[in-house]
């Protein structure tokens, strides 16, 4: 999707590899609103660092972004080299630094390959163009299998506006958000703390819900730029019509990404749903969904095609959330395994195999403690995620 006010670009630039695309911009032809959401680890990379205090002036005109080395737990060098990077791009664009935001993701501890960079920074900016967006989506991916887009049109003030997100993530995927890059654009005209609102919410019901494998990055970066192109009455309150509109076709377009995200984790062959209900209260439904979700024992029953119902109880009797054993019911889809913390035996199990067997399906736990739900996204743990972790760095 074309969205009014932006180029991309991409290029080799040989950082890790010499044969793929790992250094990407994308730039918008006037400072833009700008927004976003960073890793809460107390280990952040150098980007992140720098990203955190820039972003607080509500501005931003480019993103440039690399893969294959993280720069991060790179001291005082990474420091420099992700200011060297960001005044390249600067001056190559002749804009303010200071509206440069700067991501990287790949491996920690090695230190960024500035040299290389700055060879490339002129060809980049050179190839820029409004549709070359797949390519800076294709130069963001680490360990993924596959480019992670989405884009979403809404109607707001009689105005047509578009928004258009690019993610990467497979792997080291567990809230607060994930060892994922997020770039979303649009042409909606907004005020900078209305969009900053809208975005957080937006990670919290998307990025937030998703683990792959329990871990959580050094890097985690999304970013939303608004050109303010698309005409409409700028949304500069939480209350309106026009704002409620524009924060749902954001979450939407973040919900579709973050599931994106785990149907690609690595190794990954199923995308599961825990949905808990009828808890006590919000937090302790999530803590009970995701204590199941990131339970090694539960992902491999998946990938085993195994509806093994006692290792999911088992996970949630850990959880420290409070529930009655036997009140308890679990279902897979439409599937009733457990009622009352007793299993229906080996004929409902046999069908709930059967479930196992789709690529997609939601695992239902009904602790009928009170009147609150909540649901996160994961994956299976099969053979090839240990393969993918174990060479990861050769």
């Amino acid at each position: 999707m074309i969205v009014n006010g932006f180029k991309y670009s991409a290029v080799r630039a040989g950082i890790r590899k010499k044969d793929r695309l790992d250094l990407g911009l994308i730039y918008c032809e006037k400072p833009a609103v700008a927004a976003g959401v960073y890793t809460t680890s107390l280990v952040k990379a150098a980007p992140v660092l720098l990203d955190m205090e820039r972003i607080r002036q509500g501005r931003a005109q480019a993103i440039l972004v690399n893969s294959g080395v993280a720069n991060a737990c790179t001291g005082e060098i990474g420091m420099q080299a992700a200011f060297a990077c960001s005044n390249l791009i600067a001056a190559a664009l002749n804009i303010d630094e200071n509206l440069v935001q700067i991501a990287s993701t790949g491996v920690i501890g090695e230190q960024l390959p500035v040299e290389k960079i700055a060879a490339a920074v002129d060809t980049l900016v050179e190839n820029l163009s409004p549709d070359s967006y797949e390519d800076v989506a294709r130069a963001i991916m680490t360990t993924d299998t596959v480019p992670k887009t989405a884009e979403r049109i809404c109607s707001i003030g009689g105005r047509e506006v578009k928004l258009f997100g690019m993610t990467k993530g497979a792997g080291m995927i567990m809230p607060n958000m994930a060892t994922m890059l997020c770039f979303v654009m649009t042409d909606a005209a907004i005020a900078a703390d209305v969009l900053q609102h809208h975005l957080s919410n937006g990670v919290k019901q998307s990025f937030n819900k998703i683990t792959v494998d329990g871990d959580t990055s050094t890097n985690d970066t999304v970013l939303v730029l608004a050109s303010c192109e698309s005409g409409n009455p700028e949304i500069d309150g939480l209350d309106s019509e026009d704002s409620r509109i524009f924060a749902a076709s954001l979450e939407d377009l973040l919900k579709d990404l973050a599931l994106q995200i785990v149907a690609d984790g690595e190794g990954a062959t199923k995308l599961v749903t825990i949905k808990v209900k009828n808890a006590r209260s919000e937090p302790d439904a999530e803590q009970a969904a995701r204590t199941i979700a990131n339970s090694s024992l539960v992902k491999t029953a998946f990938f085993g095609e195994d509806a093994n119902w006692g290792r999911i109880i088992a996970a949630l009797g850990r959880s420290g959330v409070e529930f009655d054993q036997n009140r308890v019911d679990i279902a897979f889809d439409d599937v009733v395994l457990v009622r009352d913390g007793l299993g229906f035996g080996t004929a409902a199990e046999a069908r709930a195999t059967e479930v196992l067997k789709q690529k997609t399906f939601t695992v239902t736990v009904d602790l009928k403690t009170g009147q609150a739900g909540s649901e996160v996204y994961t994956c299976d743990l099969s053979v090839d995620y240990i393969k993918i972790n174990a060479d990861y760095r050769s």
